[in-house]
């Protein structure tokens, strides 16, 4: 699998932009180990292998237990979250499917019971990036691990040889 449009070289003042964009969410309410768990829920719903990989070693660098890695994909059914991480689980997988009809109201008073309203737009915010990040990803098949000594993501001790 080979990268289609170096979207990089071809819309720099684009990428700058959204990297900044990404780059400020650091400074948001909520706080990076959730970011982190956002960030690889709505790639994985989003089928984004580029993002799914980056976003697993980013989190193992944060500090993330293995385990609660594994379980990010079946949150619901794991005890390793606590009500504050399902909640924004939840959210993301919401603003990240957009159901016909829009977001419950239900969903949403669950979701603010745990959440400021500062934190629920903020996420928001982070949730609307990786739905960015993850559509570029995935329209220009930009290869698993391909970045990951430009991000210091081999710090993970996660990376492998390319399958033949």
């Amino acid at each position: 699998m080979s990268q289609r449009v170096n979207y990089a070289a071809q819309s720099p003042a684009f990428l700058k932009k959204m990297s900044d964009f990404s780059l400020s969410l650091k400074d948001s309410a909520i706080e990076q180990s959730i970011r982190d768990l956002v960030n690889m829920r709505a790639s994985q719903i989003n089928g984004c292998a580029f993002c799914v990989d980056m976003h697993v070693k980013e989190a193992k660098i944060h500090g993330e237990t293995e385990l609660r890695l594994h379980h990010v994909a079946i949150w619901r059914e794991s005890n390793l979250f606590a009500p504050r991480e399902r909640a924004a689980l939840a959210w993301t997988e919401a603003v990240t499917r957009l159901p016909e009809g829009g977001i419950p109201d239900e969903l949403y008073e669950r979701v603010r019971g745990q959440l400021s309203e500062k934190e629920i737009s903020d996420l928001t915010f982070s949730i609307m990036a990786i739905n960015a990040w993850n559509r570029v990803s995935i329209a220009f098949k930009t290869v698993p691990g391909s970045a990951d000594k430009l991000y210091g993501l081999d710090k993970a001790g996660l990376s492998q040889p390319q399958a033949a």
